[in-house]
């Protein structure tokens, strides 16, 4: 979503103003296109088949949808929202579901949920909705795009996801495996998970590849060569010897 929702929750007869805040802010590493001859920032220029190399200003550019050939009927952004119910622009909560029924792949974008108003209201809803362990389950237009969402509460703060649509999730392309198991092996591989089991912190875990990016940016500013990290390689071909070894390494 590029711009910040205001709008509503409803559930039953219950109406509570809200805005959303996204709940990630994407840390990357930031490059430039350059022409390696030269060292000049690459830059592009809208133009058309027809525009004769000219530039397309931005306040000139529509959406077209191409219906046949080369036809393109107009939409704009008044078209799109005149045609938005009521309901569209409201989140409105159709049932509610247990949080273990939604599996994780179907979750996409996540906002908080900040109350404009009706804070008695959003309290009620954050509580019970904790409490009984279920989510809200609605659809709303956000943007062009309408969307499947999930109300849920975690650590105290009232969550919004973004979900896909079933017809979005794609097949999984791995058939179900042939190969017989012995009981050795499942044994052995219960072992390993109960050595390497512990709480999820997410404060443990560091983007390290983008502090090795750093270091080696800094080395070339400085004129030094980027050395490659020193690995100890072990290989194991046999399966009971590398889960032996494994549970082993985790004792």
């Amino acid at each position: 979503m590029a711009y910040s929702y205001k709008g509503s929750i409803n559930f039953g007869l219950v109406y509570i103003p809200v805005k959303l805040e996204k709940c990630v802010r994407p840390r990357e590493i930031a490059f430039n296109q350059l022409d390696r001859n030269t060292m000049s920032r690459i830059v592009y220029k809208k133009s058309c088949r027809e525009c004769d190399g000219r530039e397309v200003d931005n306040k000139d550019i529509v959406k077209g949808y191409r219906y046949e050939g080369d036809r393109y009927v107009l939409m704009e952004d008044a078209d799109f929202e005149k045609i938005k119910t009521k309901k569209d622009k409201s989140i409105i909560i159709e049932r509610f579901v247990q949080l273990d029924e939604i599996d994780p792949v179907y979750y996409d974008t996540s906002y908080y949920v900040v109350p404009t108003g009706g804070e008695k209201a959003y309290a009620l809803l954050r509580h019970v909705l904790e409490k009984e362990n279920k989510v809200g389950i609605a659809k709303s237009v956000l943007g062009q795009k309408e969307r499947l969402l999930a109300l849920r509460v975690h650590g105290g703060a009232m969550i919004l996801n973004a979900l896909h649509f079933y017809a979005e999730i794609r097949k999984n392309p791995v058939s179900e495996t042939q190969e017989a198991l012995n009981k050795a092996e499942i044994d052995m591989a219960k072992l390993l998970l109960d050595g390497m089991t512990d709480s999820f912190e997410p404060m443990r875990y560091k983007d390290e590849y983008a502090a090795r990016v750093m270091e080696a940016i800094e080395a070339k500013i400085a004129g030094k060569e980027i050395t490659a990290p020193k690995e100890s390689a072990v290989k194991i071909t046999d399966l009971m010897e590398a889960l032996r070894a494994s549970v082993e390494a985790y004792s």
